[in-house]
């Protein structure tokens, strides 16, 4: 579904290691993929990498999915008034009003928020406004979700129910989507199909969640 070959990126004006460094990875199936690295190993220049924001100085990248890119804080991505008004930015204008009013409904209730369409987004709590962002990705047709942090500035009840929504959407039978997770909370690990640490510019092998958290946990403080 991705491949990730031999990708090197470099900020203009910053001295020292590049961003990204010979990357190479690929991930073969549908599911929640997961990777956890210190500040400054590249994870965010990856996921723009991979969104299309930026262009690899030397690599390339292989997909057979429409990605979208969410960000730690969805007042970032929330543009409009309200959560349909917001959501009709992410769809098609080919389709017909009619359809494109029934996609609003459809995400709305994937998402949690059914019923919510005229609602003022800045009455929205944090983690409804990330489920919002999420249901813009899902709008536009996107079925590879590069989350960076989605759950940082969540309290634990909706950082639960952010993981248990993409998870769902990651394992339902009917067209599946494939979401890569920017996490620095181990305890998300258990709920991944593999993660992977990235460290200098590099993402390693895919391992099973819980082993590589039982892995991570003493060490916690020099990789995450």
């Amino acid at each position: 579904l991705l491949e990730v070959r031999n990708l090197s990126f470099s900020w203009a004006g910053k001295k020292g290691l590049p961003a990204l460094k010979s990357c190479s990875f690929s991930i073969t199936k549908p599911g929640l993929w997961m990777i956890v690295g210190r500040n400054g190993s590249g994870k965010s220049t990856l996921f723009r990498l991979i969104s299309g924001m930026l262009e690899p100085h030397t690599g390339e990248i292989f997909s057979r999915l429409k990605p979208a890119l969410m960000f730690q804080n969805p007042d970032h991505q929330l543009l409009l008034p309200t959560c349909a008004s917001d959501l009709l930015l992410s769809i098609p204008t080919s389709l017909p009003n009619q359809a494109r009013q029934r996609r609003i409904q459809i995400v709305l209730e994937q998402v949690g928020l059914i019923g919510m369409e005229s609602r003022p987004i800045h009455t929205l709590s944090g983690g409804q406004k990330q489920r919002l962002a999420l249901a813009g990705a899902l709008a536009s047709d996107a079925n590879l979700l590069l989350l960076d942090e989605p759950t940082a500035l969540l309290d634990p009840q909706s950082q639960i129910k952010v993981l248990d929504i993409v998870k769902s959407l990651c394992n339902r039978k009917n067209n599946p989507i494939t979401a890569i997770w920017i996490t620095h909370r181990l305890q998300e690990l258990e709920h991944c199909e593999g993660a992977a640490i990235m460290e200098k510019g590099q993402v390693g092998a895919w391992h099973s969640g819980l082993l590589l958290k039982k892995f991570l946990k003493p060490l916690a403080g020099r990789v995450v």
